[in-house]
């Protein structure tokens, strides 16, 4: 997968604050968010500051500090939202689409995390 960034992709505005978002926790390498069309009662997308477009992408380039902060922005935002832990309102999802056939829709690296009711199944069998 080529990994050519479009920094005019909406997260990137975001990021640079030509958009507003409703934010949820920022760090120093990351932002999440509320989505803006959520699919459950809980849907919060947590994206790197650095102009990564999938997840291997990030992978194979972010530094280890970046690396560090994503995974932890992701474990405060369910900790935040109320879906880690013993006391958890029945667990959490995270998702990470990536190219057309993982259905990304925009070209920067961003994780769903959504919670809040029963999920269903990952995927469908074919």
């Amino acid at each position: 997968m080529a990994h050519d960034y479009d920094d005019q992709n909406i997260f990137a505005k975001i990021l640079r604050g030509e958009i507003p978002n409703d934010t949820v926790l920022e760090t120093e390498h990351c932002l999440a968010f509320n989505d803006i069309s959520p699919q459950a009662p809980v849907h919060v997308l947590v994206i790197p500051k650095g102009a990564y477009v999938s997840y291997d992408h990030f992978a194979a380039e972010a530094s280890d500090a970046e690396i560090a902060d994503f995974t932890r922005a992701i474990g405060e935002v369910c900790r935040i939202k109320d879906l880690s832990g013993a006391d958890a309102a029945g667990g959490f999802r995270v998702i990470s689409n990536a190219g057309p056939h993982g259905s990304q829709e925009v070209p920067h690296l961003h994780m769903h995390v959504l919670g809040g009711r029963p999920l269903g199944r990952l995927l469908d069998r074919e």
